[in-house]
Parts: C-alpha cells; structure tokens; sequence
C-alpha cells in the first residue's frame, strides 16, 4: 500500500516511492525496537534521481535515498561510459544506518527474537567500483573503498563502549577508519530444471595509516537448486571467516530471516567465523499460492570467544542452533507475500512475513 511516482525533469528522471504497508503491519507482527512516536517513523519509501548524460558524454548519474523502519540508506554513484571488453567505474559515495542488532542484540523469548541494544550502525564510505566484462556463466566485480564507522545511539550520540563497559570498536575511540579492498565472484549455472551458483567475497584491509584495520574477511555461499516434478527443492550453504584486526559489529552474525529461521536475528551466535545451512521444499497449492517446508541450521564453530569483548558469551547465545518449519507463498500482481512459522530448539516459535513489491 503506498504511492509512486515518475517525474522528468529535462534528461534527468525522479522516482519517488512512498510505502505505507509497515505502519499496518509492523506493529501487528514485529515488536517495536525504538519509540516510534513520529508518524514518520513507521513510513518506509525511496527516493531516486538518475541523469543518463550529466555532461553531454552519457555519463549517468544516480542518487538514491532508501527509508526503512529504523534504517536508512543514501547513494550518490557517478559511471563513465568505457567500452565493452574493459572494466566499467562507478564512483560510489554512500552512508547508511542501521540498527546494530546481530552481535549487540539482546536474544528474548528462548532467542526467538532479538531486542534493541540501542545501537546504530553508522557507515560512510567513498571508492571506485571495477565491473570486469562477464563471461556465459562467471562475473566478477573488484571495489576498493575508504571506510568510516561509528556506533550511535537512538538519539545519535557516539558510543564507544557497550552496556557492559566493553569498547565496540577496535580502535576504542569513536569511530574505526580503514581502506578495503573487495573482490567478488560469482559463478551461475541455469536450465529448466535446476541452477547451481557460487559466490565468493574477499575483503582486505590495506594499512594505510598505522591506527586503520588491518583483516582479511571472507564469505562464501553455494546453492543448488532442482526442480522435481511441480515442486522445487532448494538448498545452500553460507560460511566465512576474518582474520586480523576485528571490531565486534564485523562479527558474523547467526539466526533470523535468511540465516536460521526460529532464532532472532544473530541470537544463535556471532564470531569469527560461521557456518549455516539451509534446505527448503516448495510445492504448489494453486494458481497463485505455493506452501514450503525448510530445515536451518548454523554455528559460529566456537569462534564466538575470539570476538573482541565475547558478546556472544555475555548475553548467553548458544553458538549453534536448529530451525524447522513451513511456510505459505502468494503471488500476486502488487507483489509477492510470504509467511514462515518457525520453532528453534528451545522449542520457541517464531512468525515470519514479508512483502516483496514488483518495480513500476
């Protein structure tokens, strides 16, 4: 339920995106992780702006602003126009905000869901994007970005030390500053039956200065998918792991939507490493409904002691954990809605929803 709109303005192209669906449904299903008095606050929407010739040579030019619940997200990106067989450059400008839930979350309810610490994400980062030309099946994208980040609080003060008195960053001042470099690769295979994909991410902080981080972070994630009659089974597999210099919000966070259903999200632990695998079937109910079933599991492998301060330790995550459950699927022409129930292995249910809205 909201409201689009397209605006030209000479070249350039506004789109406005104004979405009303979570002031009805949020506070029937989630339970609120802020005061939310503001009528704004329960309002989500977009806003973009996109140039196709800035300066007369087709460069595009895009500035977007995204607006959550309690999230926010601004990108300014400038592109080149470069031939076809060289890399193509982004320039990318961008500050987002987000609560910090993962790692300094505080499991309730047999960790099925996840309360507010209150703390907020705040990242800024400035770098060049390299989309290398893709092959049939492999595409490969290269990125090195200078990065500032700081935790907030509700009100948006700087916070350098959690409710326990431990520092949550790593330098222990205000905010970690670093220089990384990214890579990521992804590997797709499709026909009408089945699909394989690969994606791996590696991401090195450069030592610039003496006081930046220093890490190396990977992540991987292998999924499979067949079809087998008129149902489809689905299943991945997601791990990583970071070496070097580490703050507690770069910890890899376990439990929740896309991670183990049944948990809140990163109630089942959060380290330097992790591991998690999800299976799920789905079949068809009718036309435009199709029911699914799905198996969760993840585990920080024990590195949740590694993570500067031991959050994991402190508020009592398990570390490992098991989601089941089922869930229903409707298609429709506003978009797609689903629905999953699940129960972790405190034997806590959890209700899932979520709306996928089709571009205008």
């Amino acid at each position: 339920m909201g409201a689009q709109k397209s605006v030209h303005a000479g070249k350039a192209k506004i789109d406005v995106n104004v979405d009303f669906t979570h002031k009805l449904c949020a506070p029937m299903i989630f339970p609120s992780l802020r005061n939310t008095s503001s009528p704004l606050s329960l309002v989500i929407g977009s806003l973009c702006i996109k140039h196709p010739n800035l300066f007369g040579g087709s460069e595009k030019f895009d500035v977007s602003w995204d607006k959550g619940l309690y999230d926010s997200n601004i990108l300014v990106a400038y592109r080149r126009p470069r031939p076809q067989w060289v890399a193509q450059q982004c320039f990318i400008l961008q500050h987002s905000l987000s609560p910090e839930i993962g790692v300094h979350g505080i499991p309730v309810d047999n960790f099925s869901r996840s309360g507010s610490g209150g703390m907020n994400l705040s990242r800024l980062s400035v770098g060049l994007d390299l989309n290398e030309p893709a092959s049939s099946k492999w595409s490969s994208t290269t990125s090195i970005k200078f990065e500032n980040v700081r935790l907030l609080s509700d009100d948006g003060r700087s916070i350098t030390r959690d409710l326990d008195g431990f520092p949550v960053t790593c330098s222990g001042n205000a905010h970690d500053s670093m220089v990384v470099l990214k890579q990521e690769s992804r590997y797709v295979k499709a026909n009408d039956r089945s699909f394989s994909q690969f994606t791996m991410q590696i991401e090195q902080g450069i030592p610039v200065l003496s006081k930046w981080l220093i890490f190396n972070r990977f992540k991987f994630v292998a999924s499979k998918g067949i079809k087998l009659g008129p149902a489809f089974f689905l299943t991945s597999l997601t791990g990583g792991s970071i070496v070097g210099d580490m703050a507690p919000y770069q910890a890899f966070a376990i439990g929740g939507l896309g991670s183990v259903r049944g948990y809140g999200e990163g109630a089942v632990g959060s380290g330097r490493s992790c591991l998690v695998a999800n299976t799920e079937l789905t079949f068809p109910l009718s036309k435009m409904l199709e029911g699914s079933v799905f198996l969760d599991c993840g585990t920080d492998l024990g590195s949740g002691r590694l993570v500067p301060g031991n959050p994991a330790l402190r508020q009592g995550k398990p570390g490992s954990g098991v989601g089941l459950g089922y869930g229903l699927r409707f298609k429709s022409p506003l978009g797609h809605f689903h629905v999953d129930y699940a129960i972790n292995a405190f034997e806590q249910t959890t209700l899932y929803f979520g709306i996928t809205n089709h571009a205008s």
